[in-house]
């Protein structure tokens, strides 16, 4: 059943949840807590009520979600209560704050708050820097953020470390409750030796990875790397070394992990990504300070940061290019070098050629005509002397100088 109150105050809200409760009876009077969830209005709010529905059917409680609609629109209150089975094991108040009222959200959910229970905040999206110095965290004994779901989840873990306080957690470290009682357990077979060094792979935008890193090097006191992959890929692998061998955890496919251990036949492990509404079913089981939790984020700082890795066909493609592919900058000049050396090599060639070419037959012209002079004065000798046989060293004389001009 959902009820919608346009226009209206908490105090009508308060008389019409009495006047459900008298009337039908449909909302029971167990409840264990008040979950506020703290959202913008739009597809998130419907999303965040799902989770804490089926949240509510392990741990009964009153959800008040608060929606913050436009601030530049009329100061306005719109409600809506759901019971029955829109509203899973609890009963949801949803309230639209438009306006200056959308910053009030703390002054609309006190007087629905139920009494003598304990009030846990869940901001889905985006959430304050200091959770509990923002009016609705204050009056919180637990607060729930969602590093994942920030813009930036990286720089969102490293304002969750600066600004902690008893009673915070994230999201991002309930994922991880699978992989650490895996690596847990797989440390309690034997042979039972000390981990030397670890490395842990994830996505670049994963505060998960960063968050595993940490516990085991808070919790290990070991070197730990952390390695990157493309962004969006979530937690990848952690590999733990060991003096007779590495214990390596890996998910390459975000769904069915493989646990490999020196002297044991690998095994396959479900290891899925978590919804939100199992992973806020685990945070509403406890209500004390996660202690665990804080000494991770304070062991962040010693993680050490590795380089980023590609996938493996991006990686061999990178090796192929890089082996038939010259360095940037210097196959150019180097080849424009080449070329001119080599044109001015041939062109040196050509000319030595010529000019050797040419020497011999210029000498030779010399030498012939100064034969044909020297043959052209004898035989004007002979003929005067001789007479009639003159003409006979002529004629070879002159075979000569028509072969010279040729």
């Amino acid at each position: 059943m959902i009820i919608d109150l346009p226009a209206t105050t908490t105090s009508q809200v308060n008389k019409k949840l009495v006047e459900l409760r008298d009337q039908g009876g449909a909302v029971a009077l167990g409840r264990v807590l008040t979950l506020v969830i703290v959202t913008d209005d739009g597809e998130q709010t419907e999303a965040a009520v799902d989770a804490a529905n089926e949240a509510s059917r392990e741990h009964p409680c009153r959800v008040i979600v608060v929606a913050r609609g436009p601030r530049k629109a009329a100061a306005r209150l719109d409600a809506q209560i759901r019971v029955g089975g829109d509203a899973g094991a609890s009963e949801v108040i949803v309230l639209r704050l438009y306006g200056p009222l959308a910053d009030e959200g703390a002054s609309c959910v006190v007087p629905l708050l139920l009494p003598d229970a304990p009030v846990v905040a869940w901001w889905p999206g985006n959430a304050p820097a200091v959770p509990s110095e923002d009016p609705i965290g204050r009056l919180a004994t637990r607060r729930i953020t969602d590093a994942a779901a920030e813009k930036n989840p990286i720089k969102a873990l490293e304002t969750r470390r600066d600004s902690y306080a008893e009673g915070d957690t994230d999201l991002a470290w309930t994922r991880l409750t699978t992989w650490r009682a895996l690596l847990a357990s797989a440390l309690d077979l034997p042979p039972f030796e000390k981990v030397t060094s670890a490395t842990v792979t994830g996505g670049a935008d994963s505060p998960s990875t960063d968050l595993l890193a940490g516990w085991l090097a808070a919790y290990l006191d070991i070197p730990v790397s952390r390695r990157k992959t493309p962004a969006g890929e979530g937690m990848h692998s952690v590999v733990l070394e060991r003096k007779s061998g590495a214990v390596e955890l890996s998910r390459p496919d975000g769904s069915v992990g493989t646990l490999t251990q020196p002297g044991q036949p690998p095994r396959r492990v479900a290891l899925q990504r978590r919804e939100n509404r199992d992973c806020l079913i685990e945070e509403l089981r406890r209500l004390d300070p996660d202690e665990v939790y804080d000494a991770t984020l304070r062991a962040l700082p010693k993680v050490k940061q590795a380089r980023t890795i590609s996938r493996p066909a991006d990686r061999g493609a990178a090796k192929a290019a890089a082996k038939t592919t010259p360095k940037a900058g210097a196959a150019k000049p180097k080849a424009a070098g080449k070329s001119r050396r080599a044109v001015a090599a041939a062109a040196s060639t050509a000319t030595s050629a010529k000019a050797t070419a040419s020497a011999p037959a210029a000498s030779a012209g010399k030498a012939e005509r100064k034969s044909a002079k020297s043959g052209a004065k004898s035989t004007s000798e002979k003929s005067a002397g001789r007479g009639k046989a003159a003409p006979k060293p002529a004629k070879r004389s002159g075979k000569k100088a028509s072969g010279a001009q040729r």
